[in-house]
């Protein structure tokens, strides 16, 4: 490709909402470029990149026994109300009335259509197991788009669904994609990601792992111990913590006056958060009636997605006043409505000698025994894993790190198939609904995880199995006949070589070339300027780093080949 004639701007500054590291670069180097919050073009190169990332998941999912197939974007009402997700699901998705009036939808995800597509095919249990997959055009209404392609509305994605007899089949073919993904990350070039078991959400099923790339830029928060192997994400990290000590007192109310915040009223009765049950109330989606409460040690905080799970609801935060049901800022659980749902933390288990909301206006409690004044009271893990806290397993410290979510996979039992009415005839003349597996990859989420682990201060540094060309060769001093014939020789020979060659062949200084060359991130550079060609060479660097050589044109072909070939073997030793 000539890069005089590339469609693709390098910049000197990024887009002003571009905050972390891969927005910045792709967008400097001309990669992507936003049409509205959320969503982008591409420009070629990225999507030579996107093309070679799908490429190297088509390989895996094929050797996995995937089938590819292609679902449509816009779906019918009816087939989500079949599984109940037209309803449940918010704003994230996209609903419209074709010009019938027909209610219809954007996919952001395609379990229904998977299973639409397999009952009208799959019978007996002899055509069991298989996988499906797909990679397709999402839409999903993120309240929040963010990073440029890390968090955006509409992408791209590799998601997969496979059939099973029975959970121990489904068990192996889950192992056998949890290997393939270890693969394809190692393939596009990731090196610091993990698997981690995660919240199955409104997936819904038994078991899901998310793998994840540590970094800064994540907006996931990751939980690991240093002293053994657990680690989970922050949604379904386990709390291990003991109560304070200290001694048992009369309850006593107390005048807390205009004092509603955990920090108000320890300063006012000064004491310590922990010696404080803080209440934090939730509203349930679509039942305005009920209302929720959880209870945690004060110096804590409500983990949202072990709660849902705890209440088997769609909680919310709740955005109501005072109420005959709760007195906001002097909540607290003795003497509370019977209107609410109440739940409380394991971290209350044992505790003594705590403040608590009176559940009337201006006063809290002193001397709250959780044994002695809650009697009853069943306890669940609902609060968030803290740096520092005890390690579920081997009592060691856990430590917080960030993290992007690149692919996902769960086991989602019979959800669907059994709610869409999938029936399969089993060997003994009977029926049942197949159970299921899905398997998610974000392409350009691979590709902004691929930007931030591996570019620096000037500009994107690519592997060499998925950057848009594997060799950036940059003529210097093209006005001269000379050199300009010796580069497009070299370009061309090259080319039907095999080499994926981008070519500058623009009359402008070395500087604006190289700059060029460090922002896009091709893996080789090769400079060919009136200097080399006199000593008949050209000069190679690595884009990742190290010291320029020279090697002679005439073995330029066969060295860069050898040189991409290293680059390949790198990345491909551990799979």
């Amino acid at each position: 490709m000539l890069l005089s004639k590339l469609v693709c701007e390098r910049t000197k500054e990024a887009p002003q909402d571009a905050k972390i590291k891969s927005h910045v670069l792709l967008s400097r180097a001309g990669f992507i470029k936003q049409v509205a919050g959320g969503i982008y073009s591409m420009t070629p190169p990225c999507q030579r990149m996107s093309l070679k990332i799908q490429n190297i998941i088509r390989e895996e999912m094929d050797a996995v026994d995937g089938q590819e197939v292609l679902m449509p974007v816009v779906m019918p009402r009816e087939m989500w109300d079949e599984s109940g997700r037209y309803s449940s699901i918010g704003q994230e998705m996209a609903r419209f009335k074709d010009r019938s009036g027909h209610d219809m939808l954007l996919g952001m995800t395609h379990e229904e259509a998977a299973v639409h597509l397999s009952r009208y095919i799959v019978s007996s249990h002899t055509q069991l197991p298989f996988m499906i997959y797909q990679i397709q055009t999402k839409f999903r209404d993120e309240a929040r788009s963010r990073g440029g392609l890390i968090r955006v509305r509409e992408f791209t994605m590799k998601d997969a669904y496979s059939f099973h007899s029975s959970q121990e089949d489904l068990d192996k073919y889950y192992k056998r994609v949890y290997d393939a993904y270890y693969r394809i990350f190692r393939r596009i070039g990731l090196k610091n990601f993990i698997d981690f078991k995660s919240d199955t959400g409104m997936m819904g099923g038994s078991v899901a792992h998310e793998f994840m790339l540590v970094t800064e830029a994540g907006e996931d928060t990751l939980v690991f111990c240093d002293g053994c192997d657990y680690r989970a994400n922050m949604e379904v990290a386990e709390c291990v913590r003991s109560a304070p000590k200290r001694a048992d007192r009369a309850l006593e109310l107390v005048d807390t006056g205009a004092a509603k915040t955990i920090e108000e009223v320890c300063k006012l009765l000064g004491i310590t958060p922990d010696c404080t049950i803080k209440a934090v109330v939730y509203a349930v989606k679509g039942d305005a009636d009920k209302i929720i409460i959880a209870f945690v040690r004060g110096d804590l905080e409500v983990n949202e997605a072990k709660l849902k799970k705890t209440v088997k609801l769609n909680v919310a935060p709740y955005e109501g006043g005072v109420s005959d049901s709760v007195v906001c800022g002097n909540i607290g659980p003795k003497d509370l409505s019977d209107k609410v749902i109440a739940v409380y933390d394991k971290s209350l288990i044992d505790c003594v000698d705590m403040v608590v909301g009176a559940n009337k206006e201006g006063y809290h409690y002193r001397g709250f025994n959780v044994a002695r004044d809650l009697q009853g009271a069943t306890f669940s893990d609902i609060a968030k894993v803290k740096d520092g806290d005890v390690c579920p397993v081997c009592g060691g410290k856990l430590r917080l790190e960030n993290g992007i979510e690149i692919g996902n996979i769960f086991q989602l039992g019979t959800k669907y198939s059994a709610a869409m009415g999938m029936s399969v005839h089993a060997e003994d003349g009977t029926s049942f609904a197949p159970i299921m597996g899905c398997y998610g990859i974000g392409v350009g989420r691979a590709i902004a995880s691929v930007a931030e682990e591996s570019g620096d201060d000037k500009g994107l540094v690519l592997p060499v199995t998925i950057a848009p060309w594997q060799l950036h060769l940059c003529a210097l001093r093209t006005d001269k006949a000379e050199l300009k014939d010796a580069a497009d020789k070299l370009y061309n020979e090259l080319v039907r070589a095999g080499v994926d060659v981008l070519y500058d062949d623009r009359d402008c200084a070395a500087g604006i070339k190289f700059n060029d060359a460090d922002l896009m991130g091709m893996p080789i550079r090769a400079v060919i300027s009136p200097r080399t060609l006199e000593a008949g060479e050209i000069e190679v660097k690595l884009r990742k780093g190290g010291d320029a050589f020279r090697v002679s044109i005439d073995s330029a072909i066969e060295q860069i080949n050898s040189i991409i070939a290293q680059l390949k073997e790198e990345i491909e030793r551990d799979l």
